[in-house]
């Protein structure tokens, strides 16, 4: 076969190549293009419903209520009816009965006239004494109409007014939610959730995260944040297992919240941090990352270290404290290149650590430097990262030589950054702790 040939042959298959790249970037596109167009018909569909739902429900309720003060107001008018038409009554029967006791003295006297001389006497002398008694110059009084009540509805027309404008700016339709996920970061046994603002003329006030499992056990979304910040680290979740997120926001002076953002899909291969079980003086809970220093214990109990060398450099270790018992200066927070049996501290060497006055300490020995003590409500972090490695030998980080890790322990607003010298390569930490008295609770992540 020519050079010619072998050419065009070597250059169809390149042609063949490009083209199928290039069909399948293009079905791809079609991929997402649809997922976006299924996005927005979806969307639309619930906005719909949404909206239906919700306007059916307000005149449901806005009937009811009106209905329900319709029926008060005249309620109110029938009371206020019988209540000033009772002593009208009373009145009326008054007068009538008068009438009545007039109209039969008229005919006794009328008769009493026409009758004839031997009778007349008597019966003058019995209508003159039934007049007497009758009293005739004594007449009920009639309340004026100025003192009977005039019933009135007064019904304020600006309801109507202020309904029509309230009615207007209700609700609101949004293409895009004003707040979306931006960040998903793995932590050991939970996910660093990160948040932005979209909308720049959106003014918000809180946060709001929530979060739930994927797949068939999957559960009804629930609350793991709501306030100012934006970003959050959800804890107690499984390794490998995956959790939608979605994030939304509350504007300044406003009780209801957005849209919910485009839900987010996370998880972490990062196992929890761990303390280590069985250590005497010491209580944990179900998932182990919390510990207690109880009074069971001696005075002088080891430390408690981690189950496992967790601690990796590049992380965030992070140490919570939820109840603070007395201070001692023997105290210590910190991570360690290995367990050391019957430690009582992890003020020794191959470890750094801060004790609840604040003070540092490097290898045993203590810094100058000094940070805030410890109380409760403490958040203290270490962040480590590799310097260098110097020497090594056969290029095997196991053979020998020293790491300098760069540290940064942060507590309160402050913090402080040294380098530490350890004596052999290690790709990961044991974290601990030790207090001297009862009543500190802490809890890492």
């Amino acid at each position: 076969m020519s050079v010619e040939v072998d050419a065009l042959l070597q250059e169809a298959k390149e042609s063949i190549e490009a083209a199928q790249n290039y069909r399948s970037e293009l079905q791809q596109r079609l991929h997402d293009l649809n997922q976006a167009r299924k996005q927005v018909r979806g969307s639309s569909s619930q906005a719909r419903e949404a909206l239906r739902r919700h306007f059916a429900e307000l005149q449901v309720v806005a009937t009811r209520l009106l209905n329900e003060r319709l029926a008060a107001l005249l309620a109110e008018v029938d009371a206020v009816e019988a209540d000033s038409v009772k002593p009208l009554d009373e009145c009326q029967s008054l007068i009538e009965h008068g009438v009545g006791q007039a109209d039969e003295l008229l005919r006794e006297g009328e008769a009493a006239l026409r009758c004839g001389l031997g009778e007349k006497e008597e019966k003058l002398g019995s209508f003159t004494k039934k007049a007497l008694h009758i009293q005739l110059d004594s007449l009920p009084e009639v309340p004026a109409l100025v003192d009977v009540p005039c019933v009135s509805a007064q019904l304020d027309d600006s309801v109507l007014g202020l309904l029509r404008e309230r009615v207007s700016r209700h609700g609101a339709v949004s293409s895009h939610p004003p707040v979306q996920i931006e960040e998903l970061q793995e932590r050991p046994g939970g996910i660093l959730v990160r948040w932005c603002k979209v909308d720049e003329d959106f003014a918000a006030a809180d946060y709001r995260l929530q979060y739930r499992r994927c797949g068939s056990g999957g559960t009804q979304y629930e609350d793991a944040y709501i306030g100012r910040d934006c970003e959050f680290l959800v804890l107690h979740m499984d390794p490998h297992a995956e959790y939608l997120f979605r994030a939304c926001a509350r504007g300044e002076g406003r009780t209801e919240w957005s849209p919910w953002s485009i839900p987010q899909t996370g998880y972490t291969t990062v196992a929890p941090h761990e303390w280590c079980p069985g250590t005497e003086g010491y209580i944990l809970s179900s998932r182990r990352n919390i510990a207690m220093r109880n009074d069971s214990g001696p005075s002088r109990c080891p430390v408690l270290y981690s189950n496992t060398p967790t601690y990796f450099c590049g992380q965030t270790l992070t140490f919570k404290i939820s109840a603070a018992g007395q201070m001692d200066q023997r105290d210590s927070l910190g991570v360690c290149v290995a367990k050391e049996r019957g430690a009582e501290s992890l003020q020794g060497d191959q470890a750094v650590c801060i004790s609840t006055n604040g003070a540092v300490f490097v290898n045993g020995k203590e810094m100058t430097n000094q940070l805030p003590a410890i109380t409760m409500g403490s958040a203290v972090t270490f962040d480590m990262e590799v310097v260098s490695i110097f020497p090594i030998r056969n290029n095997n980080l196991n053979d020998g030589g020293n790491f300098k890790l760069r540290v940064t322990i942060g507590s309160g607003n402050r913090e402080v950054v040294f380098d530490w010298l350890v004596d052999e390569a290690v790709d990961c930490l044991y974290f601990g702790c030790s207090f001297v008295h009862s009543g500190w609770k802490v809890l890492v992540f």
